[in-house]
């Protein structure tokens, strides 16, 4: 029995599909846990065992995890909480819920940045890898996902990108990073949850195929869009101020500009890129993919 926990997010909807597809032959079944039954696609939904509520509740997680042999664990991003609570007291009803139920491997989406010399300030990310500590202190053989930033993000600024032409963060527009693609973290997990193995506890990093400067990003956005595509950079005093305008908590939006600042002073350079930890999908392949399609539907400004 494999357990999903946010099964309709960004990765969950990605990773829910390969299990199905691969399961049965592996003699896995599956179990989701999700708010909302309605939101998983009909053509699933009588496929896998579902647990109604949130996997932050104590009493959830205790009957999900029941008979449990994987799981799968994400934390949902929680902007009205502190990141500490957002992701270790979040997670905290599961760890109990792991070793009550004798669960014996977890699989974690979390982020890359462990032993870099920023990586005690770096806000959200700093909350994750305590988060896998948590997790770790079970006794669980684990599997944390370090993931850089997902090319998924710049979904936000689709709108933008089709009117003005322009995608916006705060780091230096030559400071070139990896990042990956949501459907590329998604497989990693489902082969580790599919042939369990092994043991004990690491970091998995998912890094993408090459590291991308904001100006490269820009340069590629425009040659696959056909029009001028440019990068604009905030301070970060402009993106806390729009994030608590938006109704972030303060600490969280501290948080964020916290991980951005780290981001920016080379958190996620730490790891280098081998035939292992190097994710197949490009920018160019998800921009004609996802991120164009996004653009020419947005409604017009």
């Amino acid at each position: 029995m494999i357990v999903i926990t946010a099964p309709t997010g960004n990765i969950g909807r990605q990773l829910l599909p390969l299990l199905l597809e691969s399961a049965p032959a592996h003699g896995e079944h599956l179990r989701v846990v999700v708010r909302d039954p309605a939101r998983l696609p009909d053509a699933l939904r009588d496929r896998v065992e579902v647990v109604v509520g949130s996997h932050g509740d104590a009493d959830v997680v205790d009957r999900a995890f029941a008979g449990a042999d994987a799981v799968f664990w994400l934390v949902p991003p929680d902007s009205a909480r502190t990141p500490g609570e957002g992701f270790r007291g979040f997670t905290r009803p599961a760890a109990q819920a792991l070793v009550t139920h004798g669960v014996p491997h977890v699989v974690g989406v979390s982020a890359l940045g462990r032993g870099t010399p920023v990586a005690g300030r770096a806000g959200l990310v700093t909350a994750s890898l305590a988060m896998d500590d948590l997790i770790a202190e079970t006794g669980v053989a684990y599997r944390a996902l370090a993931s850089p930033s997902y090319f998924e993000n710049f979904l936000e600024d689709a709108e933008e990108i089709r009117d003005k032409g322009v995608f916006t963060d705060v780091v230096d527009p030559d400071r070139k990073a990896p990042l990956v693609a949501v459907a590329d973290i998604a497989a990693v997990a489902a082969g580790l949850l599919l042939e369990r193995t092994w043991s004990g506890v690491d970091s998995v990093p998912v890094l993408g195929p090459q590291d991308l400067s904001p100006n490269d990003l820009a340069r590629i956005m425009t040659e696959r869009f056909g029009r001028p595509v440019r990068y604009e950079r905030q301070t970060f005093d402009e993106l806390y101020a729009t994030l608590v305008g938006y109704g972030l908590d303060e600490t969280f939006a501290r948080g964020v500009c916290d991980m951005k600042r780290a981001k920016d002073a080379g958190l996620d350079a730490g790891v280098a890129r081998t035939q292992d930890t190097a994710t197949p999908t490009t920018f160019e392949q998800w921009c004609d993919r996802v991120l164009r399609p996004a653009v020419e539907s947005s409604p017009a400004a």
